[in-house]
């Protein structure tokens, strides 16, 4: 006489479990998790507590479906939003404010960057000479050599330019 197999399906769920669980950590797209944890609640849960085989596995591809079109999209969003690209090396020098540090002669000076680093700067073509303690903002880099022109004057505090600014409202 045969052994009733059902009996040991609960080791079959567990199986399909751990698999998809290794499957997940080589895609790491939440997919093969809810399938996971599908096979964990509705196929093992259902087991346990003694239900037919064919609604272990009703209730398993229930709980999996229900998972990937609720918590999968949940999950994903929240894991990209913590990965906005920031600019990095060059790029996030583009726009970066600059204080002159040595006079500009024959159109090339040095600076001194908002993030603290000391370079080689050409001006842009048709900026206004800059001088020592200028206020200045990168153009373009060009290998070692940075190009700036003049920032744009801050309002003084007080005036109507200033109570203008968007940083400023009480909106």
């Amino acid at each position: 006489m045969l052994p009733d197999l059902t009996q040991y399906l609960w080791i079959a769920w567990l199986v399909l479990a751990v698999i998809f669980v290794i499957i997940e950590l080589l895609t790491l797209e939440f997919t093969f998790l809810m399938l996971a944890a599908g096979s964990l609640i509705g196929g093992l849960g259902v087991n346990l507590l003694g239900g037919p085989w064919w609604l272990q596995v009703l209730i398993a591809a229930a709980v999996s479906a229900l998972l990937l079109f609720t918590i999968r999209p949940l999950l994903l969003r929240a894991l990209h939003r913590s990965s906005q690209p920031h600019p990095t090396n060059v790029d996030a020098l583009y726009g970066m404010g600059a204080r002159v540090s040595a006079a500009f002669v024959d159109g090339r000076g040095y600076v001194r960057l908002d993030n603290g680093e000391q370079w080689t700067a050409e001006l842009a073509p048709s900026a206004a000479p800059l001088g020592p303690g200028d206020r200045a903002v990168v153009t373009a880099v060009r290998g070692a050599t940075v190009e700036v022109a003049p920032a744009a004057p801050l309002p003084a505090p007080g005036s109507p330019a200033a109570s203008d600014s968007p940083e400023r409202s009480t909106d």
